[in-house]
């Protein structure tokens, strides 16, 4: 069981084929853009994460890691596809079945399918049912959901050092998942069901939503009766039993913005209280919209121009380049769309379709209003009077 196929090479597909390959497996990995394939045959990467490109490079260089637009027959074979919800925020599993239809033909007996993809309960069944109607018998194969829990930043050391759930269609395919996970994981391998490995993420990131929401919700409130946030959640956590989160400007990307829709799409009726703290997430951007505007139009009310608006930051946390589900992204595009003058500081990308990308110096020194929407680092520094500041990084 050393050749593992990977479909997917993005934030998490990419770190675990490389990781892979650099613990003697040979990896063959799969992405359905050919640019990504020919960047990682080059020894090069797609994404910013720490550590990555030297994982690649090395792989690449001992040809134990090559890419490519379709699958090749493996022992393991690994989904790490996108799980994206569509406009009414139900999961959309256009990505998983296509990923598992392409793999189906290269399917022998005793292989092992792993779905890694944050999914909706009842996905790993999914999986199994796709592959019987393309003629697999799924009684000689083994079946099995471990989802990622691993940082963005820190990937390359969570997905060794983590503890990581594992779950099989049956005890069977739990065992021979758990057995692959114990040669490269030093973290503790947690074996249950398919369904309660799917429902145990889920419920992972919800707890940060909810949690995440309470915060948001007392900075609206501090705002209101003009206290600084920052320093009563500083206060506030020296309980011994208190740990109050940081607010922000919403939540973004793929999972913790992601899903506790997972769980409600499962359940309406019982979700009630994670369904408030993901809507109370959503509405701290629009209050962060709404703040930014009444900013600007006391501007033009006293300079009679329209002001130059610098907003900090990207991405949906700092010092990474995952533009997913991030509520800055939102914020900008909402205030270009209300005909704003914006430009935009975030200097873990090189360049935005749609968006003027430009630097710390040039924001500071033309820009009339400055908004930080993400803690960079490379924001810590800066001395800025009058800002909206809504991560934190100022204070």
């Amino acid at each position: 069981m050393k050749k593992v196929c990977v479909i997917g090479l993005g934030y998490i597909g990419l770190p675990t084929a490389a990781l892979l390959a650099n613990e003697d497996f040979d990896v063959h990995g799969v992405d359905i853009v050919q640019d990504t394939v020919d960047t990682i045959n080059r020894g090069e990467i797609h994404i910013v994460e720490n550590d990555l490109e030297d994982f690649v490079k090395n792989a690449v260089k001992a040809k134990s890691l090559r890419a490519s637009i379709k699958p090749e027959f493996s022992d393991i074979f690994i989904i790490a596809v996108p799980t994206p919800f569509k406009e009414n925020f139900s999961p959309d599993l256009k990505y998983v079945i296509d990923a598992t239809q392409s793999i189906a033909p290269y399917i022998k007996e005793n292989n092992l399918i792993i779905l890694e993809s944050t999914s909706p309960l009842g996905t790993t069944q999914l999986v199994k049912s796709e592959l019987q109607k393309m003629g697999i018998d799924t009684s000689k194969i083994y079946i099995a959901h471990c989802p990622e829990r691993v940082l963005p930043g820190n990937i390359m050391k969570e997905l060794i050092e983590n503890d990581r759930i594992v779950g099989g269609v049956n005890n069977e395919s739990t065992k021979v998942a758990s057995k692959f996970y114990k040669q490269f994981v030093k973290g503790e391998i947690l074996e249950t069901d398919d369904r309660t490995a799917e429902l145990a993420k889920l419920a992972e990131n919800s707890f940060r939503d909810i949690n995440i929401a309470y915060a948001n919700e007392l900075s609206i409130i501090c705002d209101k009766f003009n206290i600084n946030v920052w320093d009563l959640i500083r206060l506030t956590n020296k309980h011994p039993r208190v740990e109050i989160l940081s607010p922000g400007s919403g939540v973004g990307g793929h999972c913790i913005a992601v899903d506790p829709w997972f769980i409600v799409s499962s359940d309406k009726e019982e979700s009630k209280i994670i369904k408030l703290g993901r809507e109370r997430n959503l509405e701290k951007t629009n209050w962060v919209i709404e703040k930014i505007q009444k900013k600007a139009k006391d501007f033009l009310v006293s300079k009679k121009r329209n002001p130059i608006i610098a907003c900090f930051g990207l991405s949906f946390k700092p010092n990474i380049d995952d533009l997913r589900e991030s509520p800055a992204i939102f914020i900008v595009n909402k205030l270009i769309e209300s005909n704003h003058n914006v430009v935009v500081v975030e200097p873990n990308i090189s360049s935005h379709n749609n968006l003027k990308l430009v630097d710390i110096d040039y924001a500071l020194s033309n820009a009339d209003i400055n908004v930080f929407l993400v803690g960079h680092d490379q924001f810590k520094s800066l001395k800025v009077c009058d800002a909206l500041d809504f991560c934190g990084i100022l204070n």
